[in-house]
Protein backbone atom coordinates (compact mmCIF):
# COMPACT_ATOMS: atom_id res chain seq x y z
CA UNK A 1 0.00 0.00 0.00
CA UNK A 2 1.54 3.29 -1.13
CA UNK A 3 1.95 5.95 1.57
CA UNK A 4 3.46 8.98 -0.18
CA UNK A 5 2.85 11.41 2.69
CA UNK A 6 5.90 9.98 4.44
CA UNK A 7 7.94 10.63 1.29
CA UNK A 8 6.96 14.31 1.37
CA UNK A 9 8.44 14.71 4.85
CA UNK A 10 11.33 12.35 4.15
CA UNK A 11 10.59 9.96 7.04
CA UNK A 12 9.85 6.25 7.28
CA UNK A 13 6.38 4.85 7.96
CA UNK A 14 7.65 3.77 11.40
CA UNK A 15 8.82 7.27 12.38
CA UNK A 16 7.81 8.54 15.80
CA UNK A 17 5.71 11.68 16.17
CA UNK A 18 8.80 13.48 17.43
CA UNK A 19 10.79 12.42 14.35
CA UNK A 20 7.98 13.61 12.10
CA UNK A 21 7.91 16.96 13.87
CA UNK A 22 11.70 17.37 13.55
CA UNK A 23 11.59 16.48 9.84
CA UNK A 24 8.79 18.97 9.27
CA UNK A 25 10.64 21.78 11.02
CA UNK A 26 13.81 21.12 9.04
CA UNK A 27 11.94 21.20 5.72
CA UNK A 28 9.88 24.23 6.76
CA UNK A 29 13.06 26.18 7.45
CA UNK A 30 14.55 25.10 4.11
CA UNK A 31 11.57 25.95 1.91
CA UNK A 32 10.02 28.91 3.73
CA UNK A 33 9.45 31.67 1.10
CA UNK A 34 11.29 34.21 3.26
CA UNK A 35 14.42 32.06 2.98
CA UNK A 36 14.10 30.22 -0.33
CA UNK A 37 13.39 32.74 -3.09
CA UNK A 38 12.92 30.24 -5.92
CA UNK A 39 9.40 30.29 -7.40
CA UNK A 40 8.78 26.61 -6.60
CA UNK A 41 9.62 26.97 -2.89
CA UNK A 42 6.29 28.49 -1.88
CA UNK A 43 4.31 25.56 -3.32
CA UNK A 44 6.74 23.05 -1.84
CA UNK A 45 6.37 24.73 1.54
CA UNK A 46 2.57 24.52 1.40
CA UNK A 47 2.77 20.84 0.38
CA UNK A 48 5.02 20.11 3.38
CA UNK A 49 2.61 21.87 5.74
CA UNK A 50 -0.35 19.95 4.37
CA UNK A 51 1.46 16.64 4.81
CA UNK A 52 2.40 17.52 8.38
CA UNK A 53 -1.16 18.56 9.18
CA UNK A 54 -2.05 14.92 8.59
CA UNK A 55 0.97 13.00 9.86
CA UNK A 56 1.54 15.34 12.79
CA UNK A 57 -1.92 14.53 14.16
CA UNK A 58 -2.01 10.99 15.64
CA UNK A 59 -5.71 10.50 14.80
CA UNK A 60 -5.38 11.64 11.19
CA UNK A 61 -2.21 9.58 10.86
CA UNK A 62 -4.07 6.44 12.00
CA UNK A 63 -6.68 7.02 9.31
CA UNK A 64 -4.01 7.52 6.68
CA UNK A 65 -1.98 4.47 7.79
CA UNK A 66 -5.10 2.33 7.50
CA UNK A 67 -5.93 3.40 3.93
CA UNK A 68 -2.75 4.90 2.49
CA UNK A 69 -2.98 6.85 -0.76
CA UNK A 70 -6.34 5.29 -1.54
CA UNK A 71 -7.68 8.23 0.49
CA UNK A 72 -6.50 10.46 -2.37
CA UNK A 73 -8.34 8.50 -5.08
CA UNK A 74 -5.33 6.25 -5.48
CA UNK A 75 -3.03 9.14 -6.42
CA UNK A 76 0.19 9.80 -4.59
CA UNK A 77 -0.14 12.84 -2.36
CA UNK A 78 2.09 15.07 -4.51
CA UNK A 79 -0.16 14.61 -7.56
CA UNK A 80 -3.31 14.99 -5.43
CA UNK A 81 -2.00 18.22 -3.92
CA UNK A 82 -1.03 19.75 -7.25
CA UNK A 83 -4.39 18.84 -8.74
CA UNK A 84 -6.29 20.60 -5.93
CA UNK A 85 -3.94 23.43 -4.90
CA UNK A 86 -5.99 26.07 -6.71
CA UNK A 87 -9.24 25.11 -4.94
CA UNK A 88 -10.11 25.05 -1.26
CA UNK A 89 -7.91 22.07 -0.35
CA UNK A 90 -8.73 22.49 3.32
CA UNK A 91 -12.40 21.65 2.69
CA UNK A 92 -11.46 18.54 0.71
CA UNK A 93 -9.13 17.25 3.42
CA UNK A 94 -11.66 18.08 6.12
CA UNK A 95 -14.16 15.83 4.35
CA UNK A 96 -11.58 13.04 4.10
CA UNK A 97 -10.26 13.27 7.65
CA UNK A 98 -13.27 14.63 9.47
CA UNK A 99 -12.34 18.30 9.98
CA UNK A 100 -9.84 20.00 12.24
CA UNK A 101 -7.64 21.48 9.53
CA UNK A 102 -6.14 24.92 9.91
CA UNK A 103 -5.71 24.70 13.70
CA UNK A 104 -2.55 26.27 15.09
CA UNK A 105 -0.21 23.79 16.73
CA UNK A 106 1.46 26.49 18.80
CA UNK A 107 5.05 25.35 18.15
CA UNK A 108 6.55 28.74 18.99
CA UNK A 109 10.21 29.74 18.80
CA UNK A 110 10.41 29.38 15.06
CA UNK A 111 12.74 32.27 14.29
CA UNK A 112 10.09 34.70 13.05
CA UNK A 113 8.82 32.45 10.30
CA UNK A 114 5.24 33.62 10.97
CA UNK A 115 3.69 30.21 11.60
CA UNK A 116 -0.05 30.33 12.11
CA UNK A 117 -3.16 28.85 10.52
CA UNK A 118 -3.02 25.94 8.07
CA UNK A 119 -0.30 23.54 9.19
CA UNK A 120 0.99 26.36 11.38
CA UNK A 121 1.70 28.60 8.36
CA UNK A 122 0.07 31.81 7.21
CA UNK A 123 0.86 31.91 3.46
CA UNK A 124 1.49 35.05 1.44
CA UNK A 125 -1.74 35.54 -0.49
CA UNK A 126 -0.65 38.67 -2.34
CA UNK A 127 -0.18 38.56 -6.11
CA UNK A 128 2.48 40.75 -7.74
CA UNK A 129 2.35 42.26 -11.22
CA UNK A 130 3.71 45.21 -13.20
CA UNK A 131 1.79 47.97 -14.93
CA UNK A 132 2.79 50.79 -17.26
CA UNK A 133 1.42 54.23 -16.40
CA UNK A 134 1.41 56.97 -19.06
CA UNK A 135 3.69 59.89 -18.20
CA UNK A 136 0.86 62.44 -18.18
CA UNK A 137 -1.25 60.34 -15.80
CA UNK A 138 1.71 59.77 -13.49
CA UNK A 139 2.09 63.55 -13.16
CA UNK A 140 -1.58 64.46 -12.79
CA UNK A 141 -2.97 61.28 -11.27
CA UNK A 142 -6.08 59.53 -12.53
CA UNK A 143 -7.75 56.17 -12.99
CA UNK A 144 -6.12 53.46 -15.12
CA UNK A 145 -8.26 50.50 -16.25
CA UNK A 146 -6.32 47.22 -16.39
CA UNK A 147 -7.33 43.68 -17.33
CA UNK A 148 -6.64 41.14 -14.60
CA UNK A 149 -7.76 37.52 -14.95
CA UNK A 150 -10.43 38.55 -17.44
CA UNK A 151 -11.74 41.27 -15.13
CA UNK A 152 -11.43 45.00 -15.75
CA UNK A 153 -10.06 46.72 -12.65
CA UNK A 154 -9.89 50.49 -12.30
CA UNK A 155 -6.65 51.36 -10.54
CA UNK A 156 -6.38 54.76 -8.86
CA UNK A 157 -3.10 56.41 -9.83
CA UNK A 158 -2.01 59.04 -7.28
CA UNK A 159 -0.58 62.35 -8.44
CA UNK A 160 3.20 62.29 -8.87
CA UNK A 161 3.73 58.51 -8.76
CA UNK A 162 7.18 57.30 -9.84
CA UNK A 163 8.65 54.22 -11.47
CA UNK A 164 9.20 51.32 -9.01
CA UNK A 165 6.54 52.57 -6.61
CA UNK A 166 3.84 50.04 -5.74
CA UNK A 167 0.07 50.21 -5.61
CA UNK A 168 -2.15 47.85 -3.63
CA UNK A 169 -5.54 46.70 -4.91
CA UNK A 170 -7.41 45.18 -1.99
CA UNK A 171 -8.94 41.72 -2.24
CA UNK A 172 -7.64 40.75 -5.69
CA UNK A 173 -4.99 38.24 -4.54
CA UNK A 174 -5.11 34.51 -3.79
CA UNK A 175 -7.58 32.95 -1.38
CA UNK A 176 -6.84 30.69 1.58
CA UNK A 177 -9.02 29.65 4.52
CA UNK A 178 -11.58 32.33 3.78
CA UNK A 179 -8.90 35.03 3.56
CA UNK A 180 -7.98 36.88 0.40
CA UNK A 181 -4.75 38.64 -0.43
CA UNK A 182 -4.18 41.80 -2.45
CA UNK A 183 -2.88 42.59 -5.90
CA UNK A 184 0.43 44.46 -5.65
CA UNK A 185 1.24 46.48 -8.76
CA UNK A 186 4.74 47.77 -9.45
CA UNK A 187 4.61 50.92 -11.54
CA UNK A 188 6.66 51.71 -14.62
CA UNK A 189 6.09 55.24 -15.88
CA UNK A 190 6.38 55.44 -19.66
CA UNK A 191 8.85 58.09 -20.88
CA UNK A 192 7.73 61.30 -22.59
CA UNK A 193 9.19 62.83 -25.75
CA UNK A 194 8.29 66.30 -24.49
CA UNK A 195 8.98 66.23 -20.77
CA UNK A 196 11.78 65.08 -18.48
CA UNK A 197 11.32 64.50 -14.78
CA UNK A 198 13.96 64.81 -12.06
CA UNK A 199 12.45 64.22 -8.65
CA UNK A 200 9.49 66.59 -8.48
CA UNK A 201 10.93 69.01 -11.04
CA UNK A 202 9.94 68.96 -14.70
CA UNK A 203 12.09 70.00 -17.66
CA UNK A 204 10.92 71.00 -21.11
CA UNK A 205 12.65 72.38 -24.20
CA UNK A 206 10.91 75.55 -25.36
CA UNK A 207 11.21 76.82 -28.92
CA UNK A 208 11.39 80.63 -28.90
CA UNK A 209 11.38 82.98 -31.91
CA UNK A 210 14.74 84.63 -32.51
CA UNK A 211 13.24 88.09 -32.08
CA UNK A 212 11.96 87.19 -28.59
CA UNK A 213 15.33 85.70 -27.66
CA UNK A 214 17.10 88.93 -28.65
CA UNK A 215 14.66 91.63 -27.56
CA UNK A 216 12.72 89.76 -24.88
CA UNK A 217 8.98 89.21 -24.61
CA UNK A 218 6.38 86.72 -23.53
CA UNK A 219 5.63 83.26 -24.87
CA UNK A 220 2.76 80.88 -24.06
CA UNK A 221 3.46 77.46 -22.55
CA UNK A 222 1.05 74.57 -21.91
CA UNK A 223 1.84 72.92 -18.58
CA UNK A 224 0.25 70.17 -16.50
CA UNK A 225 -1.37 72.90 -14.41
CA UNK A 226 -2.73 74.94 -17.29
CA UNK A 227 -1.57 77.46 -19.86
CA UNK A 228 0.85 80.17 -18.70
CA UNK A 229 2.72 83.07 -20.28
CA UNK A 230 6.43 83.10 -19.56
CA UNK A 231 8.62 86.20 -19.74
CA UNK A 232 11.74 85.66 -21.82
CA UNK A 233 14.51 88.09 -20.82
CA UNK A 234 16.25 90.31 -23.34
CA UNK A 235 19.49 88.86 -24.76
CA UNK A 236 18.58 85.29 -23.79
CA UNK A 237 21.02 82.60 -24.87
CA UNK A 238 20.47 79.18 -26.36
CA UNK A 239 19.82 76.50 -23.73
CA UNK A 240 19.34 79.09 -21.00
CA UNK A 241 16.86 77.80 -18.38
CA UNK A 242 13.94 79.66 -16.91
CA UNK A 243 12.44 78.49 -13.63
CA UNK A 244 8.69 78.59 -13.06
CA UNK A 245 7.98 77.93 -9.39
CA UNK A 246 5.33 75.41 -8.44
CA UNK A 247 4.62 74.16 -11.96
CA UNK A 248 6.42 70.84 -11.62
CA UNK A 249 5.12 67.67 -9.98
CA UNK A 250 2.97 68.64 -6.98
CA UNK A 251 5.03 71.52 -5.49
CA UNK A 252 8.07 70.98 -7.68
CA UNK A 253 9.33 73.51 -10.23
CA UNK A 254 9.24 73.71 -14.00
CA UNK A 255 12.45 74.44 -15.91
CA UNK A 256 12.17 75.68 -19.49
CA UNK A 257 15.23 75.34 -21.70
CA UNK A 258 15.17 78.09 -24.32
CA UNK A 259 15.85 76.98 -27.89
CA UNK A 260 15.91 79.81 -30.48
CA UNK A 261 14.01 79.31 -33.72
CA UNK A 262 16.38 80.44 -36.47
CA UNK A 263 14.53 81.73 -39.53
CA UNK A 264 15.60 80.73 -43.02
CA UNK A 265 17.32 83.43 -45.01
CA UNK A 266 14.73 83.01 -47.76
CA UNK A 267 11.97 83.90 -45.28
CA UNK A 268 13.58 87.24 -44.29
CA UNK A 269 12.90 90.57 -45.93
CA UNK A 270 15.66 90.97 -48.53
CA UNK A 271 16.83 94.31 -47.11
CA UNK A 272 16.89 92.87 -43.56
CA UNK A 273 18.78 89.82 -44.75
CA UNK A 274 21.36 92.01 -46.54
CA UNK A 275 21.75 94.27 -43.52
CA UNK A 276 22.16 91.32 -41.15
CA UNK A 277 24.74 89.78 -43.42
CA UNK A 278 26.69 93.03 -43.43
CA UNK A 279 26.16 94.17 -39.84
CA UNK A 280 25.91 91.08 -37.63
CA UNK A 281 29.12 90.46 -35.67
CA UNK A 282 31.27 87.49 -36.62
Amino acid sequence: MSKSLYEVLGVSENATQDEIKKAYRKLARKYHPDICKKPECEEKFKEINTAYEILGDPEKRKQYDAMGDSMFNGQNFQDFYRQHKDVDLEDILSQIFGGGFGQSRGFGGFGGFGFDGFGGFEPDLDVHAKIQVPFDMAIRGGVLPINYNGETIKVKIPEGIKTAQKLRVKGKGKTFQGKRGDLILEVEVTPSNEWERKGDDLYKKLDVPLKTMIFGGKIGVDTFKGHINVKVPKNSKCCQKLRVKGYGVKNGNLYLELRPILPKVEELDPELAKMMEEKLPE
